[in-house]
């Protein structure tokens, strides 16, 4: 790796950390949904029109999220968009009328421990359309949940989920099934949020 590329690296890596610690710790404590997104989409994002991100998200590399129309993201959610190299599949995609819960967990970076350097694994995440993810879910790298599913409460999602199917559990399994005919609109999200 040539000297100019990691200085290039290194200057990349800090601006993304003062990002991340503004979006955190100043635009995520604002108790005002467009002054939120008007901030995050400043800084890459794009949120759909009536999607709106509560208080206290942790948002990594707002550049690679999207999040389609009429969603809601719950107080403090972690999103993690980052994409260490131009050409790797990091990030993540959030459909329309999609709800996630509080404090639910979306990687789509890790580690890889068999590494002998501990080198990073990024894959995209895709969130469908009218999914629910229930409270403290951890969504892991790569992970594709389908149109329609729901994910448990605490559940940690491994393997990708299928349309209209429920998990639940560590790891998520199967649990249930969702009626296919889903029309709804999640509506204004309350205020102050």
């Amino acid at each position: 790796m040539s000297v100019l590329h990691k200085i290039i690296r290194r200057v990349t890596t800090i601006w993304l950390e003062l990002v991340t610690g503004f979006l955190w710790w100043g635009v995520g404590a604002v108790p005002l949904h467009h002054v939120r997104r008007f901030f995050y989409r400043l800084f890459g994002m794009q949120i759909g029109v009536g999607s709106t991100v509560h208080m206290g998200a942790r948002i990594y590399d707002p550049r690679h999220i999207t999040i389609g129309i009429d969603s809601i993201i719950g107080e403090r959610v972690t999103l993690d968009g980052r994409r260490q190299l131009l050409h790797s599949q990091g990030g993540i995609t959030i459909g329309n009328h999609t709800d996630i819960a509080s404090e639910v967990m979306i990687w789509s970076s890790e580690h890889n421990i068999a590494s002998p350097n501990f080198a990073a694994i990024e894959a995209a995440v895709t969130i469908g359309d009218y999914v629910f993810i229930g409270p403290r879910a951890i969504i892991l790298p790569g992970i594709k949940i389908d149109t329609g599913a729901v994910v448990a409460a605490g559940a940690v999602v491994t393997k990708d989920v299928a349309a209209y199917t429920i998990v639940g559990g560590v790891p998520a399994k199967v649990i249930g099934e969702r009626t296919t005919n889903l029309q709804y609109c999640l509506g204004r999200a309350r205020w102050f949020q």
